[in-house]
């Protein structure tokens, strides 16, 4: 319907989506797909929950790895084949608290490094 349409048209964002295992199976929320312009009034919810289709023993093997720490699932990236609209997902792991530090360091050390190269033209 108009979720597909727009999503066609690459009017969708993942970027603070998040998956997660239900009862009823892997759910997809937080996921952006704007209303399509020229649907009716029926067109879709952009923020509603999405059931993800995935085989038995994919949720399974993803259920295991979740269950057993601090991983999360995440989604890649939306795309079609055959027709049909697919969501790559991962399993991911936050970053520890020593490692956000040393990224705020290297960041802070680029950027005096480039002002200091802006300053010296």
């Amino acid at each position: 319907g108009t979720e597909v349409k727009s999503l066609r048209l690459g009017r969708a964002n993942i970027a603070d989506s998040f998956v997660r295992l239900t009862p009823k199976g892997p759910v997809l929320f937080h996921a952006h797909i704007a209303e399509y312009d020229f649907g009716n009034h029926n067109n879709h919810d952009p923020y509603r929950t999405r059931k993800l289709l995935l085989k038995a023993v994919e949720v399974a093997r993803i259920t295991e790895e979740v269950r057993s720490g601090g991983s999360t699932i995440i989604p890649l990236k939306i795309y079609f084949k055959h027709g049909l609209a697919k969501c790559l997902i991962a399993i991911g792991k936050g970053k520890k608290q020593h490692d956000r530090r040393q990224d705020i360091k290297e960041r802070d050390a680029k950027r005096e490094i480039s002002r200091a190269m802006r300053s010296r033209r």
